[in-house]
């Protein structure tokens, strides 16, 4: 999702930290900084700066690099030693070589090799790609214990994942379609221009797509039409543009339906949050706490000040209360009628 819509991590942490609570988890444990690092490719050091949103995302190079190697640390053959890179490029037929760039820092993998890796490694299709903060919001995501609904919506999951609503059912019953990787892109792609449009509801052209990272629109010809893969700098673009996560155009149907299930549940989750405290769901549609933080700057006739200006505008919105009261509370010296003072 884009960075401005994208959830406060440190409010998200807060909840699943609650929440483990409530399941009789370990907080601990379930938001342990090396879990989340080895869920989401983040270096350990990285993830409290992630969480507080200070730290400053890497390049999209250094940043493939660093989780490249971070894979090959974490993720060992069954003798606790590295992976070379000719086992993990004979996964996907391509020659031990072809990766020496990406090993040493000095390029990028071409998008079919970064989607080999990503299988051979068995981490979701966006790890070497996605930013620091949606990679970390999705290890909390998976840190977090939902109860599925058992609701299924095939248009609003088409929606999320760019698949059809006959490829989920498929999936659904055990039997994703397996489509070349050139021909889902190519789909995922086709399924963004036609879902995400302009304002005037027209598809965004490629030339506007690419201008966002500073490539031609001619650069994108080849994938309009189906007949090539993007770089990952340009799936990477693609993929910010249109505010959907690190892996939306190399996920495969399983993967895609998964994350979009899981998006579905946390959604759920906190609709039955806030109807059970109908005041979380104030403070989430309102950012109410900014405007705590900077009201606890005033001084005491500051804070009269601002009662009384949220009195003059409740009053012009009919939402002041009954009378003798002031924002729907007892004045003093009053008592609501019915109510033993």
């Amino acid at each position: 999702m884009r960075a401005t819509a994208r959830p406060d991590l440190a409010a998200v942490w807060r909840r699943t930290w609650a929440l483990a609570q409530e399941h009789g988890q370990d907080p601990s444990e379930v938001l342990a900084v090396e879990r989340l690092s080895h869920l989401s490719g983040v270096e350990p050091g990285r993830v409290p700066q992630v969480v507080a949103g200070t730290a400053v995302e890497a390049p999209l190079e250094r940043r493939v690099h660093q989780r490249f190697l971070r894979l090959r640390a974490t993720r060992r053959d069954k003798h606790g030693r590295e992976w070379p890179l000719a086992a993990i490029a004979d996964d996907f037929d391509a020659p031990g070589a072809s990766l020496g760039p990406l090993n040493a820092g000095t390029g990028l993998p071409r998008m079919g090799h970064a989607a080999g890796v990503q299988r051979f490694f068995g981490v979701h299709a966006g790890f070497l790609l996605a930013d620091s903060k949606s990679a970390v919001e999705r290890a909390l995501a998976l840190s977090a214990t939902t109860v599925p609904d058992g609701r299924v919506d095939l248009e609003r999951l088409s929606y999320l994942t760019g698949m059809t609503p006959q490829a989920i059912r498929l999936t659904l019953d055990g039997r994703p379609p397996r489509l070349p990787l050139k021909e889902q892109v190519h789909l995922r792609f086709e399924h963004l221009r036609r879902t995400r449009v302009r304002e005037d509801g027209q598809p965004h052209s490629l030339a506007a797509i690419a201008r966002s990272f500073d490539a031609s629109g001619q650069s994108l010809t080849r994938l309009a039409q189906g007949e090539g893969l993007p770089n990952l700098a340009a799936a990477a673009g693609i993929q910010r543009f249109y505010g959907v996560e690190g892996g939306f155009l190399l996920a495969d149907d399983t993967e895609a339906l998964s994350s979009a299930l899981a998006l579905i549940e946390g959604e759920l989750e906190s609709t039955v949050r806030d109807r059970e405290n109908p005041m979380l769901a104030v403070l989430r549609a309102h950012d109410v706490r900014s405007i705590v933080t900077r009201a606890g700057r005033l001084s005491p006739q500051g804070w009269k000040s601002l009662a009384d200006h949220l009195d003059d505008l409740l009053a012009r919105e009919g939402q002041l209360g009954v009378p003798g009261t002031k924002g729907g509370a007892p004045t003093e010296g009053a008592a609501a009628e019915g109510e033993t003072p």
